[in-house]
């Protein structure tokens, strides 16, 4: 597999103990085994220091968690996209809430990823910062409101965030995709999102939290 497609469910495994080391590759191989047996794609987003592991080890879409702006050259210590892709990943997140940068930043990533190319996953706040964003020429913007991240109230539940987002992007460019996240658990969260106009969802702790993964996995895509 070698792009996202719609839906996408991407799965971020970010940082937590249960997602460290072989760990990671287990939770990977979940996904691509639910991705076989439903037909429905799940892409992983694994910790930086697995991901050309994950990638050499599953037929699924392979994400990174963050890209720096820079390009080939002295750039130790900073995750470029070129060697996303050359380990293997397919897009990264941009500005993640967990991993926030100025919105230059954003733009400068952006331009890098689109130069390699490797597709760009810029996450927003707000349906004003989604449609700022969307002039960059990410692939996707992700809205996830930062006060429902790892809770139990889903994003879905205000859907005029999501509403507002996709019209708000689509205005810039409708070629760029609107995936929503936070506090997304439930088969119907996701069937929600799609139908309020997102190709993809992002999901973390529903699924590494969870005390069966693969029955997790099942329950996120039950009503598509």
């Amino acid at each position: 597999m070698t792009e996202l497609e719609n839906p996408t469910i991407i799965i971020n495994l970010k940082g937590y103990e249960e997602s460290l080391g072989a760990n990671a590759l287990v939770m990977a191989r979940d996904c691509q085994e639910i991705t076989e047996e439903s037909g429905v794609l799940f892409a992983v987003c694994p910790p930086t220091v697995e991901l050309g592991v994950i990638a050499r080890s599953v037929d699924i879409p392979v994400i990174a968690q963050n890209a720096d702006p820079k390009h080939f050259g002295p750039t130790t210590g900073w995750v470029t996209p070129a060697s996303i892709k050359t380990a293997g990943g397919v897009a990264t997140l941009i500005n993640h809430a967990e991993h926030r940068v100025s919105n230059a930043v954003v733009g400068k990533t952006v331009g890098v990823c689109n130069s390699v190319p490797l597709e760009s996953i810029v996450c927003a706040e707000t349906p004003e910062m989604a449609r700022a964003f969307a002039s960059f020429e990410p692939t996707f913007v992700a809205v996830e409101p930062p006060e429902l991240i790892g809770g139990d109230v889903s994003v879905t539940r205000n859907p005029q965030v999501i509403e507002r987002t996709v019209e708000g992007v689509h205005a810039v460019d409708p070629n760029i995709g609107v995936i929503c996240g936070a506090g997304i658990k439930t088969g119907l969260d996701v069937a929600n999102a799609l139908e309020l106009g997102t190709c993809g969802v992002l999901v973390a702790s529903g699924f590494v939290k969870a005390e069966d993964r693969k029955a997790a996995l099942r329950e996120l895509i039950k009503h598509i």
